[in-house]
């Protein structure tokens, strides 16, 4: 899928939370890159290692999201992109802010219930065989 505008994103990344909703089990990855293809990059001197860190104007940045299907259900992946301007991205990262909140409320809670008891089991015997 290519890049969609703003608003489409957000829209299909709240049809991409309410898919996961009901289900016990899944994953929604998010990603947040700079997209720097387009700008020159300053040659590294002593001074500036790292010279990509300060560029001469703000860069736009490539968010993703994806439901994280692999390789053998490669057909169900659903990919979702947009590039943010500079001067639109405090306004870009409230919605999307609100978009995840919301997505993140309706999400079913990961059981950690036996990790914890596992986790005690280990540390009780470890302090009682200790001399």
């Amino acid at each position: 899928m290519g890049l969609l505008s703003n608003d489409e994103f957000f829209t299909k990344l709240t049809e991409l939370f309410d898919a996961k909703k009901g289900k016990d089990h899944g994953s929604i990855v998010l990603v947040q890159k700079r997209l720097s293809h387009d700008q020159p990059l300053p040659e590294a001197t002593n001074s500036t290692i790292f010279p990509d860190l300060h560029p001469s104007r703000p860069m736009p940045i490539l968010i993703r999201a994806t439901n994280a299907k692999g390789k053998e259900r490669r057909q169900d992946k659903i990919k979702l992109s947009t590039v943010v301007e500079p001067d639109s991205l405090p306004a870009f990262f409230e919605r999307y802010a609100d978009v995840c909140k919301a997505g993140m409320a309706t999400l079913k809670p990961r059981d950690r219930s036996k990790r914890k008891g596992k986790a005690k089991k280990k540390k009780g015997a470890a302090t009682t065989t200790a001399p």
